[in-house]
């Protein structure tokens, strides 16, 4: 149970800068995006409100049952799943999300693999995951940019390390898809 209680950390972005996060991903009406460790919806509700239809992904089963009442809506399809064993849409997607920190280079390997449709994804990351994934990225294939740094006072509870957010595209592709 250790391991799971550790898995079901969490480190709730405060509104406005989840509202910051979702408009800085350039993500609008009809685009498929996943939020991954979706927790309340403090991200998915910004996303909802620019018209995208959201996938949100939250392990703990009580915030995943909140999710769906707080999200009856058809424009957002909650999931409960771990994010480190996410399956991929088979069309253009975008991730907007404030993953767990303990899966997060997991998931940037499933995003990023060469058949992964991702246009764009927007994370929360701690700094030295960043830095790590400086060095790690197919630079051919994909470009990483640090878009933002946090505060750890953007977060409830107030995390042990720096946070940034990373934007990852496939290169030559366009805000608007493939």
């Amino acid at each position: 149970m250790s391991e799971l209680r550790a898995r079901w950390g969490w480190h709730r972005l405060a509104d406005g800068f989840a509202r910051e996060l979702v408009a800085g991903s350039g993500v609008g009406r009809g685009a498929l995006v996943l939020d991954l460790g979706a927790g309340d919806g403090a991200i998915t509700r910004h996303l909802v409100a620019t018209g995208a239809r959201v996938i949100a992904f939250e392990l703990h089963p009580e915030r995943a049952a909140a999710l769906r009442a707080s999200f009856p809506e058809r424009s957002v399809k909650v999931v409960r799943a771990d994010v480190a064993d996410l399956r991929l849409p088979s069309r253009d997607f975008h991730v907007v999300a404030n993953p767990p920190f303990a899966v997060i280079s997991p998931v940037l390997r499933r995003l990023t693999h060469r058949q992964s449709r991702l246009v764009r994804a927007d994370l929360v990351v701690p700094v030295s995951v960043a830095a790590r994934w400086f060095d790690l990225l197919d630079r051919s294939a994909w470009q990483i940019s640090v878009t933002a740094r946090l505060p750890r006072s953007a977060f409830a509870p107030r995390p042990a390390v720096d946070c940034c957010v990373i934007a990852v595209s496939r290169r030559g592709v366009g805000a608007g898809g493939r």
